[in-house]
């Protein structure tokens, strides 16, 4: 085998490992994109559970709160309703008590 010839086997023999370094990179390359990206896809479910979580117990305050603000709404107009009861079976026993006393000697 001469010069030319030795050179060039030496020079393909070098192409064929650099291909197959670039092969193996790229393969390594596409395992980790598909890691990574199975990763970013696991966080996004994470985090939308989590949303969802934060949500759900969101509207589960504010159902609490709306429930409490109904009761004290509820409890306060009975007072209110109670105490003008009262005001006015008061008013209704002064004006008994007049029409007797304009009456009655």
């Amino acid at each position: 085998m001469d010069v030319s010839s030795r050179v060039l086997s030496e020079l393909a023999s070098r192409e064929a490992a650099l291909d197959a370094q670039i092969e193996a990179a790229r393969e390594e390359a596409r395992r980790e994109i598909e890691a990574a990206e199975a990763e970013a896809a696991r966080i996004l479910r994470d985090a939308q559970a989590r949303a969802q979580a934060m949500q759900a117990e969101s509207e589960g305050q504010l159902q609490a709160e709306t429930a409490r603000i109904r009761e004290e709404a509820r409890a306060q107009a009975e007072r209110e309703a109670q105490a003008t009861h009262e005001r006015s079976s008061a008013r209704v026993q002064q004006a008994a008590e007049q029409i007797l006393r304009a009456v009655l000697p």
